[in-house]
């Protein structure tokens, strides 16, 4: 009866939590593991939640890119190691990727680049690159991007 209740209880919980913001199924499981359900009741509540579409991954992951390209800056690369460790999967993690505008990412890391290029100092040409290359590097940035764009301005 206690087992039944607490079940229901986390189930009520979960769905409140999902309809309030996206959740992946990974970020559940982790918060009804603190909540003390696991094993098959864990499993019937996370497919009970996908059943009822308060979880998507492929929503999740569309809104979870967009979001961290927006707003925290992040590239391509870093956003999917973050969908890798989320355990999201590989059909969906693509789609949150391709929701990013091309054009958009494009000019974002132009600008990330020009500004973060008035805030260092360096020695000469070749060691503002590198630490120009290295900052895009972190941000999660591919490394042709980085390449074109730094070589684009020798021109």
């Amino acid at each position: 009866m206690a087992e039944s209740t607490l079940y229901k209880t986390a189930l009520n919980k979960a769905m409140s939590q999902c309809s309030q913001r996206e959740y992946c199924s990974s970020e559940i499981v982790t918060k009804l593991e603190s909540w003390g359900i696991t094993g098959n009741d864990s499993n019937k509540i996370i497919d009970l939640l996908i059943r009822e579409n308060f979880i998507n991954e492929e929503r999740y992951a569309c809104a979870f890119a967009r979001d961290k390209f927006r707003y925290n800056k992040w590239g391509k690369i870093k956003i999917a190691a973050h969908f890798r460790a989320k355990k999201i999967p590989a059909e969906a993690a693509r789609t949150g990727l391709e929701s990013i505008d091309n054009e958009l990412y494009l000019n974002t890391l132009k600008a990330l680049i020009e500004s973060h290029r008035r805030s260092i100092k360096a020695k000469n040409q070749y060691d503002l690159k590198a630490k120009l290359l290295r900052f895009g590097l972190s941000k999660g940035f591919e490394s042709s991007l980085l390449y074109e764009i730094l070589n684009a301005d020798e021109d």
